[in-house]
Protein backbone atom coordinates (compact mmCIF):
# COMPACT_ATOMS: atom_id res chain seq x y z
CA UNK A 1 0.00 0.00 0.00
CA UNK A 2 1.15 3.84 -0.85
CA UNK A 3 0.63 6.63 0.95
CA UNK A 4 -1.38 9.62 -0.53
CA UNK A 5 1.14 12.12 -1.57
CA UNK A 6 -1.26 14.91 -0.30
CA UNK A 7 -2.23 14.00 2.86
CA UNK A 8 -0.06 11.24 3.80
CA UNK A 9 -2.94 8.93 4.49
CA UNK A 10 -2.23 4.85 3.41
CA UNK A 11 -4.17 3.74 0.40
CA UNK A 12 -4.71 4.11 -3.28
CA UNK A 13 -1.76 4.55 -5.90
CA UNK A 14 -0.14 7.83 -6.75
CA UNK A 15 2.60 7.08 -8.59
CA UNK A 16 4.26 9.12 -10.91
CA UNK A 17 3.49 12.73 -9.07
CA UNK A 18 5.89 14.90 -8.33
CA UNK A 19 7.29 15.62 -4.64
CA UNK A 20 6.23 17.85 -2.44
CA UNK A 21 3.14 18.72 -3.54
CA UNK A 22 1.26 21.80 -2.56
CA UNK A 23 -2.80 21.37 -1.73
CA UNK A 24 -4.74 20.67 -4.95
CA UNK A 25 -6.37 23.28 -6.91
CA UNK A 26 -9.42 21.57 -7.14
CA UNK A 27 -10.57 17.58 -6.36
CA UNK A 28 -13.58 15.84 -7.46
CA UNK A 29 -14.82 12.49 -6.64
CA UNK A 30 -15.51 10.47 -10.10
CA UNK A 31 -16.44 6.86 -10.94
CA UNK A 32 -13.70 4.99 -12.77
CA UNK A 33 -13.95 1.54 -13.72
CA UNK A 34 -10.97 -0.67 -11.82
CA UNK A 35 -7.25 -1.03 -13.06
CA UNK A 36 -7.72 -4.47 -13.67
CA UNK A 37 -11.22 -3.77 -15.86
CA UNK A 38 -10.80 -3.90 -19.77
CA UNK A 39 -13.05 -0.76 -19.58
CA UNK A 40 -9.99 0.98 -18.08
CA UNK A 41 -7.28 0.29 -20.19
CA UNK A 42 -9.88 0.87 -23.33
CA UNK A 43 -10.62 4.50 -22.13
CA UNK A 44 -7.40 5.60 -21.12
CA UNK A 45 -6.28 4.59 -24.94
CA UNK A 46 -8.74 6.17 -26.18
CA UNK A 47 -7.85 9.19 -24.46
CA UNK A 48 -4.64 8.65 -24.90
CA UNK A 49 -3.52 8.80 -21.32
CA UNK A 50 -3.33 7.35 -17.74
CA UNK A 51 -4.42 9.40 -15.31
CA UNK A 52 -3.41 7.25 -12.25
CA UNK A 53 0.28 6.46 -13.42
CA UNK A 54 0.86 10.15 -15.12
CA UNK A 55 1.98 8.52 -18.58
CA UNK A 56 0.71 8.66 -22.37
CA UNK A 57 -1.02 5.56 -23.67
CA UNK A 58 -1.32 5.37 -27.52
CA UNK A 59 -4.61 6.09 -29.04
CA UNK A 60 -6.37 4.29 -31.28
CA UNK A 61 -5.65 4.71 -35.26
CA UNK A 62 -8.52 7.11 -35.79
CA UNK A 63 -8.26 10.17 -38.36
CA UNK A 64 -7.78 13.56 -36.41
CA UNK A 65 -8.09 11.58 -32.91
CA UNK A 66 -5.89 13.51 -30.94
CA UNK A 67 -7.56 16.71 -31.61
CA UNK A 68 -11.03 15.47 -31.16
CA UNK A 69 -10.35 14.07 -27.94
CA UNK A 70 -8.22 16.95 -26.63
CA UNK A 71 -10.88 18.13 -23.55
CA UNK A 72 -11.71 14.97 -22.19
CA UNK A 73 -8.30 14.11 -22.21
CA UNK A 74 -7.60 16.89 -19.40
CA UNK A 75 -10.33 15.72 -17.34
CA UNK A 76 -9.25 12.34 -17.72
CA UNK A 77 -11.50 8.60 -18.49
CA UNK A 78 -14.35 9.02 -15.70
CA UNK A 79 -18.02 10.07 -14.88
CA UNK A 80 -18.34 12.70 -12.41
CA UNK A 81 -20.11 11.83 -9.40
CA UNK A 82 -19.28 15.79 -7.12
CA UNK A 83 -17.92 18.58 -9.60
CA UNK A 84 -14.07 19.79 -9.33
CA UNK A 85 -14.22 22.02 -6.64
CA UNK A 86 -11.77 24.46 -4.67
CA UNK A 87 -11.61 22.80 -0.58
CA UNK A 88 -12.49 24.74 1.77
CA UNK A 89 -10.93 22.66 4.61
CA UNK A 90 -8.46 20.88 2.34
CA UNK A 91 -7.57 17.51 0.83
CA UNK A 92 -6.83 15.45 3.43
CA UNK A 93 -10.30 16.99 5.37
CA UNK A 94 -12.31 16.06 2.09
CA UNK A 95 -10.38 13.05 1.56
CA UNK A 96 -11.42 11.82 5.39
CA UNK A 97 -14.98 12.44 4.32
CA UNK A 98 -15.07 10.45 0.97
CA UNK A 99 -13.59 7.50 2.87
CA UNK A 100 -16.64 7.59 5.53
CA UNK A 101 -19.36 8.04 2.86
CA UNK A 102 -17.89 5.25 0.86
CA UNK A 103 -18.22 3.18 4.19
CA UNK A 104 -21.34 4.02 4.10
CA UNK A 105 -22.36 2.42 0.73
CA UNK A 106 -22.48 -0.90 -0.99
CA UNK A 107 -20.99 -2.41 -4.18
CA UNK A 108 -24.07 -2.75 -6.76
CA UNK A 109 -24.17 -4.29 -10.45
CA UNK A 110 -23.45 -1.24 -12.64
CA UNK A 111 -25.92 -0.93 -15.86
CA UNK A 112 -24.08 -1.98 -19.44
CA UNK A 113 -23.32 1.30 -20.95
CA UNK A 114 -22.71 1.72 -24.68
CA UNK A 115 -21.35 4.37 -26.98
CA UNK A 116 -23.65 7.40 -28.11
CA UNK A 117 -23.97 10.90 -29.20
CA UNK A 118 -24.86 13.20 -26.45
CA UNK A 119 -25.75 16.72 -27.82
CA UNK A 120 -22.35 16.26 -30.21
CA UNK A 121 -20.13 15.10 -27.90
CA UNK A 122 -18.95 10.91 -28.08
CA UNK A 123 -20.05 9.48 -24.61
CA UNK A 124 -19.99 6.13 -22.65
CA UNK A 125 -23.99 6.63 -21.67
CA UNK A 126 -26.02 3.32 -19.34
CA UNK A 127 -27.77 0.71 -21.73
CA UNK A 128 -31.30 1.57 -19.29
CA UNK A 129 -31.78 3.69 -16.33
CA UNK A 130 -29.91 2.66 -12.67
CA UNK A 131 -31.67 4.22 -9.68
CA UNK A 132 -28.20 3.06 -7.68
CA UNK A 133 -25.97 5.25 -9.57
CA UNK A 134 -28.43 8.16 -9.53
CA UNK A 135 -28.95 7.82 -5.43
CA UNK A 136 -24.84 7.61 -5.35
CA UNK A 137 -24.22 10.70 -7.35
CA UNK A 138 -26.52 12.60 -5.25
CA UNK A 139 -25.15 11.60 -2.19
CA UNK A 140 -21.71 12.17 -3.23
CA UNK A 141 -22.92 15.99 -4.09
CA UNK A 142 -24.90 16.32 -1.05
CA UNK A 143 -22.65 14.65 1.78
CA UNK A 144 -19.85 16.43 0.81
CA UNK A 145 -20.44 19.96 -0.23
CA UNK A 146 -19.39 21.58 3.32
CA UNK A 147 -15.72 21.04 1.48
CA UNK A 148 -16.55 23.33 -1.48
CA UNK A 149 -15.10 27.08 -1.60
CA UNK A 150 -17.81 28.83 -3.93
CA UNK A 151 -16.92 30.00 -7.31
CA UNK A 152 -16.66 33.91 -7.64
CA UNK A 153 -19.81 35.80 -9.43
CA UNK A 154 -18.14 36.17 -12.82
CA UNK A 155 -17.39 31.82 -13.00
CA UNK A 156 -21.14 31.42 -11.39
CA UNK A 157 -22.32 34.35 -14.29
CA UNK A 158 -20.51 32.15 -16.84
CA UNK A 159 -22.05 28.88 -15.55
CA UNK A 160 -25.93 30.54 -15.59
CA UNK A 161 -25.55 31.00 -19.04
CA UNK A 162 -28.51 29.00 -21.13
CA UNK A 163 -29.58 26.92 -18.40
CA UNK A 164 -33.41 26.20 -17.11
CA UNK A 165 -34.79 27.08 -13.63
CA UNK A 166 -33.90 23.85 -12.57
CA UNK A 167 -30.31 24.09 -13.66
CA UNK A 168 -30.35 27.69 -12.33
CA UNK A 169 -31.64 26.55 -8.16
CA UNK A 170 -28.56 24.02 -8.25
CA UNK A 171 -26.60 26.00 -9.30
CA UNK A 172 -27.45 28.32 -6.61
CA UNK A 173 -27.36 25.50 -3.96
CA UNK A 174 -24.69 22.98 -5.16
CA UNK A 175 -22.17 25.24 -7.55
CA UNK A 176 -23.10 23.01 -10.56
CA UNK A 177 -26.02 22.92 -13.12
CA UNK A 178 -26.16 19.26 -13.68
CA UNK A 179 -27.10 17.70 -10.49
CA UNK A 180 -29.26 15.77 -8.47
CA UNK A 181 -32.24 15.11 -10.69
CA UNK A 182 -30.21 16.90 -13.71
CA UNK A 183 -27.05 14.07 -13.35
CA UNK A 184 -26.92 12.20 -16.03
CA UNK A 185 -24.30 9.30 -15.84
CA UNK A 186 -21.85 10.35 -18.69
CA UNK A 187 -18.23 9.17 -19.77
CA UNK A 188 -17.18 11.83 -22.01
CA UNK A 189 -15.20 10.76 -25.33
CA UNK A 190 -14.83 13.65 -27.77
CA UNK A 191 -14.63 16.87 -27.73
CA UNK A 192 -18.28 19.05 -29.28
CA UNK A 193 -19.19 18.23 -32.30
CA UNK A 194 -17.03 15.56 -32.77
CA UNK A 195 -19.51 12.45 -32.10
CA UNK A 196 -20.24 11.63 -36.00
CA UNK A 197 -16.66 11.83 -36.80
CA UNK A 198 -15.26 9.30 -34.06
CA UNK A 199 -18.65 7.09 -33.68
CA UNK A 200 -17.83 4.12 -36.17
CA UNK A 201 -13.80 3.78 -34.38
CA UNK A 202 -15.30 4.51 -31.08
CA UNK A 203 -18.02 1.25 -31.15
CA UNK A 204 -15.03 -1.09 -32.55
CA UNK A 205 -12.52 -0.43 -29.71
CA UNK A 206 -15.04 -0.59 -26.96
CA UNK A 207 -16.83 -3.51 -28.40
CA UNK A 208 -14.76 -6.31 -26.27
CA UNK A 209 -14.59 -4.22 -23.02
CA UNK A 210 -18.20 -3.08 -22.41
CA UNK A 211 -19.38 -6.59 -23.11
CA UNK A 212 -17.57 -7.39 -19.97
CA UNK A 213 -20.20 -7.11 -16.54
CA UNK A 214 -18.62 -4.74 -13.90
CA UNK A 215 -19.45 -3.69 -10.44
CA UNK A 216 -19.30 -0.31 -8.78
CA UNK A 217 -17.19 -0.94 -6.27
CA UNK A 218 -15.07 2.41 -5.25
CA UNK A 219 -15.25 6.04 -5.34
CA UNK A 220 -12.15 7.47 -7.55
CA UNK A 221 -10.85 10.76 -5.99
CA UNK A 222 -9.00 13.02 -8.91
CA UNK A 223 -7.45 16.05 -8.30
CA UNK A 224 -6.06 19.29 -10.81
CA UNK A 225 -2.67 19.58 -9.37
CA UNK A 226 -2.92 23.66 -10.57
CA UNK A 227 -5.34 25.51 -12.47
CA UNK A 228 -4.93 24.29 -15.95
CA UNK A 229 -3.58 21.04 -15.36
CA UNK A 230 -4.40 17.55 -16.55
CA UNK A 231 -6.38 15.50 -13.85
CA UNK A 232 -4.79 13.07 -11.87
CA UNK A 233 -6.26 10.27 -9.67
CA UNK A 234 -5.08 10.22 -6.80
CA UNK A 235 -6.58 7.68 -4.99
CA UNK A 236 -9.49 4.92 -5.21
CA UNK A 237 -11.97 4.19 -2.09
CA UNK A 238 -13.72 1.25 -1.62
CA UNK A 239 -17.22 1.13 -0.80
CA UNK A 240 -17.87 -0.63 2.38
CA UNK A 241 -14.77 -0.55 3.95
CA UNK A 242 -13.58 1.36 7.39
CA UNK A 243 -10.73 2.88 6.77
Amino acid sequence: MTACRWCGRSGGRASGLPEPLPEPYRAAVYYAPARADPLWKAGCAWLGGDPETGEAVPQPDAPGIAGMTSDPRRYAFHATLKPPMALREGFAAFLGDVETLASRLEPFEMPELRVADEFGFLALLPAAPSPALDALAAGCVTALDGHRVPEDAAAQALRAAGRTAAQLRHLARWGYPYVLDEWRFHMTLSNAGAAGALMAAAQQHFATALAVPRVFDSLAVYVEPVAGADFRLVKRVRLGVYH
